[in-house]
């Protein structure tokens, strides 16, 4: 049964609206894109969403106890719950310098997440 959605695009500054028709996971009709990225996003929404994750982990020895974390690309959706459960155990040790590496192979998805700040070692 083909249903119809209403999905913003936030592919491209644009934030067009869409309709999508679509049976389940399989898209049958996009209307309103205004680029050929809105097509994909709103494909990719339906078949396999994924969101840009931000938190923080623990640092062992440093001059604040937590540092910001982000994902280096797109995360599943829904094993979001299970990563912020990961990044709850992980702690690393001080000095953290930005764009290292704090855990690799997240959840073994292939994405990385990456230290967004410089963390030195405490006093």
């Amino acid at each position: 049964m083909v249903e119809t959605n209403e999905i913003i695009c936030v592919a491209c500054p644009k934030g067009c609206m869409l309709q999508v028709k679509h049976d389940g996971n399989d898209v049958v009709e996009v209307i309103g894109a205004g680029c050929q990225r809105g097509k994909d996003y709103t494909i990719c929404e339906l078949q396999d969403p994924r969101r840009m994750v931000a938190s923080t982990v623990k640092v062992k020895g440093g001059l604040h106890p937590l540092v910001p974390v982000y994902t280096d690309q797109g995360f599943p959706k829904p094993l979001i719950p299970q990563l912020a459960k990961k990044l709850r155990e992980v702690e690393v040790p001080a000095p953290v310098k930005i764009n290292q590496v704090v855990l690799e192979n997240a959840l073994g998805t292939g994405i990385n997440i990456i230290a967004s700040r410089d963390m030195p070692e405490g006093n």
